[in-house]
């Protein structure tokens, strides 16, 4: 851990670190949507048709679902540092492999390997921000993420752009792919400055470093009555899901006084609404649905996905003043709305094939990333780290990621294939099934904003002894008051952890 930062400091360098990851996340969901236009990569590996393009970019999610199933067995055994630093390990060879590739099955292989390293980071990284930040910042911290994951989009826009000033270079297409390795190697250096989660400290019983961190965190001493706190709260969160936790895999499946499975299926659940609501349509295909839906050149195709790219970065920040004001269900509910609008009208200019009307569709597609951006673009990200328990966090999280990375794939594997075959009548499918999660937010999705992870823990257990009686708001307000009794009481008993170990 870096000795000198500490308090708000050390939060900006853990943002900053994870953002890096994040960053690196975005550059390679962006990278291939240029490619795919340009001449030369394409000629170098055969002039693949739209299935065989869209296997190229979607071996890429399969890696993705590899690392997010490897993370549930092996992360909470390595911690988050280590989990994300391996998978930035992954992605350097990836990207290597697929720099240098003169042929399909190494670009396969490489795409793959560096996918493995984006699953293992996209499970690690959310849980990592969540377990070391307070209540009140950890939904806009991981919102700032999430711009970075955009801010790495735009640089892989422009950076295409740029190399089609190289047309006749295979530079225009080797260097972008090798340039994911710098994202990739910054983030493994700063995560040796710094701090392991506390959480995951206490979760391996090594409570005294968990409260040097905490200390760190607070920027206060360690004998601090603060800091003892906020250890013992996480040692007891703990101590009372081992004492009620079922063996094995059937944990997963339990549903009792944790809400296990239901947990767990809520976050995977905002994976599922973000990728078959159709972000990626737009994602990694847009140069190339500019240009075959459009009928744009390739170069105002690159530059008109850069500027929309820059939109959705800008709605991403606004994000950050709304999600812990607002909440993460109700922005889901005008995220949900909003998007099935935006892609019903983008269907109906497309269906007039006019000038007039493809401005029409464009303009919608724009807008799209007006209400994404405040809404998806961030939540499925946050919302399994939250709430999920804290010996589950890491499978839940990485269900969700496998969930989130299985469905990029399908996506992303039928998109130039349903463009391609019925035209604009693919874009009314994903504003059909936006219309359909209303309901589903609406009835079954929990608000945690401004809540602690413990307090998330005890809402449930408070909402399971009550049963029907009780709304999830008011056990959310009881927990919060349990949370504070616990302090107020518990403060004058506490005792250094090696004494009770």
């Amino acid at each position: 851990m870096a000795p000198r930062l500490e308090g708000g400091w050390l939060t900006v360098g853990i943002t900053f670190t994870c953002g890096m990851a994040f960053m690196l996340f975005g550059y390679d969901q962006g990278v291939f949507g240029g490619l795919l236009s340009n001449k030369l990569f394409l000629r170098t590996f055969g002039n693949p048709d739209a299935t065989i393009q869209g296997q190229i970019v979607s071996t890429y999610d399969i890696g993705c679902i590899i690392g997010a199933l490897s993370s549930i067995f092996v992360a909470d055994k390595l911690g988050r540092r280590r989990s994300i630093q391996l998978g930035c390990c992954f992605v350097v060879v990836g990207g290597l492999l697929q720099a240098t590739a003169f042929g399909l099955p190494q670009m396969i292989i490489g795409r793959i390997v560096a996918g493995c390293g984006t699953g293992f980071n996209t499970t690690a990284v959310p849980i990592y921000q969540s377990e070391t930040s307070k209540p009140t910042e950890r939904g806009k911290l991981i919102v700032l993420q999430l711009v970075l994951v955009l801010f790495g989009i735009v640089i892989t826009n422009w950076m295409n752009f740029g190399f089609t000033w190289v047309p006749n270079n295979d530079v225009s297409w080797r260097f972008p792919l090798a340039f994911q390795d710098f994202f990739a190697i910054v983030t493994i250096f700063l995560l040796y400055i710094m701090p392991e989660s506390p959480r995951w400290l206490c979760l391996k019983d090594r409570h005294e470093e968990a409260r040097v961190v905490i200390s760190k965190l607070l920027a206060k001493p360690v004998d601090d009555s603060e800091v003892n706190e906020s250890l013992e709260l996480m040692i007891d969160s703990i101590s009372r899901e081992r004492s009620m936790a079922k063996v094995g895999l059937r944990e997963i499946f339990s549903n009792g006084r944790h809400q296990t499975f239901r947990r767990i299926a809520l976050g995977a659940g905002t994976s599922f609404m973000q990728q078959i609501g159709g972000t990626n349509v737009i994602v990694y295909y847009l140069p190339v649905l500019l240009v075959d839906s459009f009928g744009f050149s390739q170069r105002l195709a690159l530059i008109l996905s850069a500027v929309d790219s820059i939109s959705l970065m800008i709605w991403g920040s606004v994000a950050s003043l709304l999600i812990d004001r607002v909440g993460r269900r109700k922005l889901m509910l005008f995220g949900a709305f909003g998007n099935a609008i935006f892609f019903a009208i983008a269907a109906a200019g497309l269906s007039q094939d006019t000038r007039g009307w493809n401005a029409v569709a464009v303009t919608a597609i724009f807008l799209y990333y007006v209400t994404y951006g405040l809404s998806f673009l961030s939540i499925p990200f946050m919302y399994p780290s939250e709430i999920n328990s804290q010996r589950m966090r890491n499978t839940g999280s990485a269900i969700a990621m496998i969930t989130n990375w299985l469905f990029v794939y399908v996506v992303v594997l039928i998109t130039p294939t349903g463009v391609q075959n019925i035209g604009w009548k693919f874009y009314i499918i994903f504003a059909v099934i936006n219309f359909s999660f209303l309901p589903l937010i609406w009835y079954y999705y929990i608000e945690t904003a401004n809540m602690s992870l413990e307090e998330i823990d005890r809402m449930f257990e408070i909402k399971y002894d009550a049963g029907k009686e009780m709304t999830y708001k008011q056990a959310a307000k009881r927990a919060r008051e349990e949370v504070e009794c616990y302090f107020e009481h518990h403060t004058d008993r506490l005792e250094p952890v090696n004494a009770r170990a």
